[in-house]
């Protein structure tokens, strides 16, 4: 590994070199960091197996034993990093790169032990672009927690994007052009051969904002975002069910400090915004339109609701716990399922300790809830947690 890291370096500061005959500022900074993480615990219940090692209201059972027997030992390595960032000062301010991938696969890799970026991202002085957390997050309002997912009423979503930050620092604002895109749920129409011809089209980008004020005891940050969303009817037939809504979305946040403690809190409120959600499903659901015989039915932007109330206490400098709850919930549509994912708590309770520098182990507890839209089920999972945590992190350069 010291070899890989060394031979990183060589190769950043040869180019950093080159740049410096050319009339480039020294004083360029590489920092290489990561850390090998083992999750291992109990599980009292069960979840959709693709997720075996993390709390997701949505992936509990939306209907009896759907994902077979209770009771399940785990064990990942799914949350082990490795990071590369650097900084050169130049005559336009600062020039900053982050490259971050880890092993917790998702989408077609769901469940497996498979590399998956997180950032790729620069930005020079005032502008930025490449896929980074999205300026409608606040990644500070994660809790100290060992679980991987986080509170699913979080908005949670690292984005592509170009993005401008006028101000910079403790206060700061930000604006974002971001790549869009959404999802629907066709709910109890999906096997209709007139919806298997629904094309989304996205002609714009979503566009994003935050404005964080910094103050002694913490700060106080409010977000928002606007987002088009469009589909198509690709099928010649008596239908024509192409449409377009408006998404949009307010997000308020803060951080306030209590002596060495830190409480977290956030509240998001909007419509069909669920995928900047940290678990929440489709962004757009089937209403019924009968009345209107070429437009029976209608895509709704789901409104939804986040909160998240966190509290991280430091006991000593080496000793330290979180505990708190979130939940979101979906204002459904009627022509959803009555299964569909209506509400999802989540809660957890830890005690870390950091014996020595770049090593944490611990304990946690964590629970999560599903409540179906209609049909009156609900399925919940109770889990403990035990993890290791081995960080390393170096850097080159500097004065």
């Amino acid at each position: 590994m010291r070899t890989l890291l060394l031979g990183i370096a060589s190769l950043f500061f040869a180019s950093v070199a080159l740049g410096e005959e050319e009339g480039e500022a020294a004083g360029s900074t590489l920092d290489i960091y990561g850390f090998v993480m083992l999750d291992n615990g109990y599980q009292s219940k069960q979840n959709d197996p693709n997720w075996f090692d993390v709390v997701r209201p949505t992936k509990l059972p939306a209907f009896k034993d759907e994902f077979g027997a209770d009771q399940n030992w785990y064990a990942s390595v799914r949350q082990t990093r490795f990071g590369v960032k650097s900084s050169t000062p130049t005559g336009l301010g600062e020039l900053k790169t982050l490259f971050e991938w880890e092993l917790f696969g998702t989408g077609v890799d769901a469940g497996q032990t498979t590399l998956r970026l997180r950032h790729a991202y620069g930005e020079l002085g005032q502008f930025g672009a490449g896929q980074t957390w999205s300026p409608f997050m606040d990644i500070d309002v994660f809790p100290n927690s060992l679980e991987y997912w986080g509170p699913n009423g979080m908005v949670f979503f690292r984005n592509v994007q170009m993005r401008w930050m006028p101000i910079k620092g403790d206060t700061r604002l930000t604006f974002a052009l971001e790549r869009p895109g959404a999802s629907a749920d066709q709910g109890r129409y999906a096997d209709r051969i007139e919806l298997q011809n629904i094309a989304p089209h996205f002609p714009y980008p979503d566009l994003s904002g935050e404005f964080r004020l910094g103050r002694g005891w913490g700060y106080v940050e409010i977000a928002g975002i606007v987002r088009y969303i469009e589909w198509q009817d690709q099928l010649v037939d008596q239908f024509n069910l192409s449409g377009n809504q408006t998404g949009w979305g307010v997000n308020l946040s803060s951080n306030i400090k209590l002596g060495n403690n830190t409480l977290r809190l956030q509240a998001v409120y909007g419509e069909g915004i669920e995928n900047y959600m940290n678990d929440a499903p489709a962004d757009v659901g089937i209403s019924n339109n009968f009345s209107n015989p070429t437009r029976p039915i209608l895509g709704k932007v789901l409104p939804v609701l986040g909160v998240v109330a966190f509290l991280d206490i430091n006991w000593t400098d080496t000793m330290s716990t979180s505990l708190g709850y979130s939940m979101v919930d979906i204002h459904n549509t009627d022509g959803q399922a009555d299964a569909a994912f209506k509400r999802g708590d989540y809660a957890l309770v830890n005690l870390l300790f950091n014996p020595v520098e770049k090593f944490l182990w611990g304990a946690e507890v964590q629970y999560g809830r599903r409540e179906n839209f209609r049909d009156g089920f609900t399925s919940d999972d109770l889990r403990v947690q035990f993890s290791f945590k081995y960080s390393f992190g170096m850097t080159f350069g500097g004065e």
